[in-house]
């Protein structure tokens, strides 16, 4: 489970820095914002 979260907050943090390089900086702050927390380092939403 911990791989996925990882993978998943990966994917979340990766797409929060695409948006913003496409001026979409709201929408990469929350992206990354969630990232953090759904990963096992962070505030995760699953435990």
């Amino acid at each position: 489970m911990a791989t996925l979260l990882w993978i998943l907050a990966v994917v979340l943090v990766v797409a929060g820095v695409l948006a913003i390089v496409r001026r979409q900086l709201l929408w990469g702050i929350v992206l990354i914002v969630v990232g953090l927390l759904v990963g096992p380092g962070g505030v995760s939403v699953f435990t």
